[in-house]
């Protein structure tokens, strides 16, 4: 359900918006209320917003597969801190503990990284009424998005984007080095993770690596790829192909509790509209911003298989 308290929720705002895209001239008292002054960029109405992040949500599977969460309207940093999974059980009538120590959490840094999509269309499609540019857009928007998202949480470099699972040092810790692809490889991956993990795990891989495990056999001739479900020992598996293949020095399965993977938006998308740059070729342009981070926060929760050297 819409809030329409929000400034960009409120339908002035929307239809105003969406007439800014087409170039239509005409009142825009309410499209103030979403500039962004620092990058000339008008925030996507409310509704439009919650159509392209359920378009996303489709396109990245870290969307699903991760914790996503909003943390709009915040300082430049902010910190995500996390603690063990575990209860305590306290006799009736004592002291229940209160824990004052800050070294008691892991404190995660979680910054502001810009990823940004341009696109153009014809100006003919722009101002035809019976074209649905919305929909267009948001589709399109939520296709490059999602791929960068996605790439980004695999391979992110920490410094320009979102820290990827794989990076050397705050990705996902090496369960299992081998040479070569084999099922008791692929075993003591699985039981590289603590069971904890293990209940929620979900294997990655790409569609390389995944054709490579659905023929392989244990010595009494069975597949560990159940054909039936798609799962490996019982556990789903995903395919992205930002996964390395099964190369030397690449770690090319991942498996573990990937809701440890925290991906942060710090705003919703915005855009704008670039007239002039490709007015000569009859065209109009759309730069459009959004800005995340991501990190898994607890390394241990997924374990990489890395092929040796």
């Amino acid at each position: 359900m819409v809030n329409y308290t929000l400034p960009t929720a409120q339908p002035e705002y929307h239809g105003q918006f969406w007439d800014m895209v087409r170039k239509n001239t005409g009142k825009q008292d309410y499209l103030s209320r979403g500039y962004n002054t620092s990058n000339g960029t008008y925030t996507l109405p409310t509704a439009s917003s919650a159509r392209l992040d359920k378009a996303i949500d489709q396109e990245s599977i870290f969307r699903t597969m991760g914790t996503f969460i909003s943390a709009y309207g915040h300082s430049y940093r902010i910190f995500a801190k996390d603690s063990d999974d575990l209860a305590t059980f306290i006799p009736e009538g004592e002291e229940i503990p209160i824990y004052e120590d800050a070294d008691e959490f892991n404190i995660n840094t979680v910054d502001f990284h810009k990823a940004v999509v341009s696109l153009k269309m014809d100006e003919d499609f722009v101002r035809d009424a019976a074209f649905d540019i919305e929909g267009y857009l948001v589709k399109r928007l939520a296709k490059n998005f999602g791929r960068a998202e996605e790439k980004a949480c695999i391979t992110g470099n920490g410094a320009s984007e979102p820290v990827g699972i794989l990076h050397e040092n705050d990705g996902a810790e090496i369960g299992k080095t081998t040479s070569e692809l084999s099922y008791d490889d692929v075993v003591e991956l699985y039981f590289s993770v603590k069971p904890e993990y293990r209940k929620h795990g979900t294997w990655l891989m790409n569609d390389k690596t995944a054709l490579a495990l659905r023929k392989i056999k244990d010595a009494d001739g069975s597949y560990i790829w159940n054909h039936n479900n798609d799962t490996i020992l019982g556990k789903p598996v995903q395919i992205s192909e930002f996964m390395p293949d099964a190369e030397a020095g690449k770690k090319a399965i991942a498996f573990g509790d990937f809701s440890y993977y925290w991906f942060i938006s710090r705003s919703p998308v915005s855009l704008r509209t670039l007239t002039e740059k490709f007015a000569i070729h009859d065209q109009v342009g759309y730069l459009a911003l959004e800005f995340l981070d991501g990190k898994l926060i607890r390394p241990e929760a997924v374990k990489v298989l890395q092929i040796g050297a």
